[in-house]
């Protein structure tokens, strides 16, 4: 097993990058680009966790964590604009919004811990 699976941020941002990609597919009407854009943004969450517990220096393991956690704000903001074009309702985008307001405490622990 690799570090990395351990952690339970990692695992988290797996789950939520899984129900972002499935909610891409089932939704059509979202523009290619942002579409695009917010696959690329949670797959980045889960794979600079993974990459970052893999770095040997705190201080490389921490900027892979600050990667992973703009990634986080990234793909909210996303979501927002989403939400805002009245693609997804209130309901779907609150609970995408509390899932990566949680993914993002978490990494912030994180980095504070490679002070």
């Amino acid at each position: 097993m690799f570090d990395f699976e351990k952690l339970e941020v990692y695992k988290k941002s797996k789950v939520l990058n899984k129900e972002v990609i499935d909610f891409l597919r089932m939704t059509k009407d979202i523009d290619p680009y942002i579409r695009d854009q917010l696959k690329r943004a949670s797959t980045s969450i889960v794979i600079n966790i993974a990459e970052g517990s893999g770095k040997f220096s705190k201080a490389d393991k921490r900027k892979f964590y600050i990667i992973a956690r703009g990634s986080v704000y990234e793909s909210v903001s996303l979501l927002e604009l989403i939400f805002e074009d009245t693609i997804i309702d209130k309901e779907c985008f609150d609970s995408f919004y509390h899932k990566h307001e949680e993914l993002s405490k978490m990494l912030l622990g994180l980095i504070r811990s490679q002070n």
